[in-house]
């Protein structure tokens, strides 16, 4: 978007009212019938009949979420030892929740910033990525997520560079040579390639990166996953999701596919037999109809996907530091019982997702502890880095230990359960038999992350 929002970028067609009562739809919930948009509608706002929301409703809600969430899962609260490996922060596309972005052209050889301006962001050889992953992989973790900005330069492979080189006009289709940047990225196969180590699980290639990887082509997103996955791709993350409703994404990332082209790109992944997770991230400029619609589309995916999206993870936007809030389009982000009810609401609603994930880097330490008491049962993974949330203004911190992992869970009377990226492997965790660290990956034996220096050295 070229223009400041305007009030009438924010006159959406759809609001958040609804004739349901409050009352009937939180009756449908108990008694574990499928919901509607408009149930959804109406326990996202605790009814449309009160103004603003009402904090008894709200406890009910948050009250049959949590007995759902014990009779789908029971008591076990997941975790996963994992690393965020992004490649680049160079993209061009301009969405205005995000500060994870620099300008490409910062990015050139030669380019000079403005005097006293700090140089910012960064890129990642394929080599450089092999060597955190596998340094990461010796201290005993056993997934890497990688979620990149959509570098310029960044191809497929060496065939889809070929086509973006041949182009005839190669602005229209984001391209510019990756000689001419200070540091190549290589393609998104070489990436891959390298992060693929040692047995590691590959979770990468959003179906915006899928998107940017099958630019100026005639190439299915089938075709695309499919060299992704030869590549040594396992699984799909389901962000740039955002909200999946067109007039909310024409406001917030006009630059990014549209509801249709998401869906279509997770529903690819999923036919070559990748396994899948899905997103919602709110709290901006949409209102509780849209995020409705966001489950419904979720909900109705999974049907198609026949039940390959693992895990359905709601983020709440971090206001600070991002264009949204620069520009007065907002003046803040979710309210945490804003918060409490959407994790609940996608608990009752999604009733095909067997896993509800409460992330502590959005929510913080306290905050996530009672998101595990509304419905969710998984609380993120180690991330050895986290750049996106941090550089938005995020203030929790970018690592979790297994030692915090076991004494917070337990301290709400859940028990700690290490589990591989698909939920498949399981280790329930004795918190009376420390010290705690990974047992589930290739070279993890066990020992604490950030204590493993000596191993790493001598398995190299």
């Amino acid at each position: 978007m070229d223009r400041p929002v305007t009030d009438d970028d924010l006159a959406f067609a759809h609001a958040p009212e609804t004739d349901q009562p409050f009352e009937n739809a939180l009756e449908k919930a108990r008694a574990g019938e499928r919901l509607s948009v408009e149930d959804a509608v109406a326990l996202l706002t605790t009814g449309s009949d009160v103004e603003g929301i009402d904090r008894r409703r709200k406890e009910r809600v948050l009250e049959t979420a949590d007995r759902r969430r014990a009779e789908v899962v029971g008591e076990e609260v997941t975790f996963v030892a994992n690393l965020n490996n992004n490649v680049t922060t160079a993209c061009n596309v301009g969405c205005l929740f995000c500060n994870f972005k620099d300008a490409a052209h910062t990015f050139e050889e030669g380019y000079e910033a403005d005097p006293g301006v700090e140089a910012a962001g960064f890129t990642k050889t394929p080599a450089e990525s092999r060597e955190i992953v596998s340094d990461a992989v010796a201290r005993g973790i056993y997934e890497v997520t990688s979620v990149s900005g959509l570098h310029p330069g960044f191809a497929l492979d060496a065939e889809h560079l070929e086509i973006l080189r041949a182009h005839e006009e190669p602005k229209a289709v984001n391209f510019v040579p990756p000689e001419r940047y200070a540091v190549d990225p290589g393609t998104y196969v070489e990436q891959l390639e390298a992060m693929a180590v040692d047995g590691v699980h590959v979770h990468s290639m959003t179906p915006e990166e899928a998107y940017h990887a099958r630019r100026g082509t005639d190439w299915s997103y089938e075709e695309v996953y499919s060299r992704l996955q030869d590549a040594g791709l396992d699984t799909v993350p389901g962000t740039a999701a955002e909200i999946l409703v067109d007039e909310v994404r024409d406001v917030i990332c006009p630059g990014k596919i549209d509801t249709q082209g998401w869906l279509e790109a997770m529903e690819a992944a999923a036919d070559v037999g990748l396994g899948l997770t899905a997103t919602i991230m709110y709290g901006h400029v949409e209102n509780e109809r849209h995020r409705a619609m966001h489950l419904a589309r979720v909900r109705d995916l999974q049907e198609r996907v026949d039940g390959a999206i693992t895990e359905f993870v709601p983020l709440s936007f971090i206001h600070q530091n991002t264009p949204l809030y620069e520009h007065d389009v907002v003046s803040g982000g979710a309210s945490q019982a804003e918060d409490e009810l959407l994790i609940a609401v996608s608990r009752l609603f999604l009733d095909n997702v067997e896993h509800v994930q409460s992330s502590w880097v959005k929510y913080g330490d306290a905050g996530g502890l009672k998101m595990l008491n509304c419905g969710a049962d998984d609380y993120m993974g180690t991330i050895l880095s986290e750049e996106i949330t941090t550089r938005a203004g995020g203030e929790h911190g970018e690592f979790r230990s297994f030692a915090e992992y076991v004494e917070m869970i337990t301290s709400i009377g859940r028990i700690p359960v290490e589990r591989s990226t698909d939920y498949e492997q399981r280790r329930v965790i004795d918190p009376d038999d420390p010290p705690f660290g990974p047992r589930l990956g290739p070279k993890a034996d066990g020992t604490p992350l950030l204590e493993s220096g000596a191993r790493a050295t001598a398995d190299d």
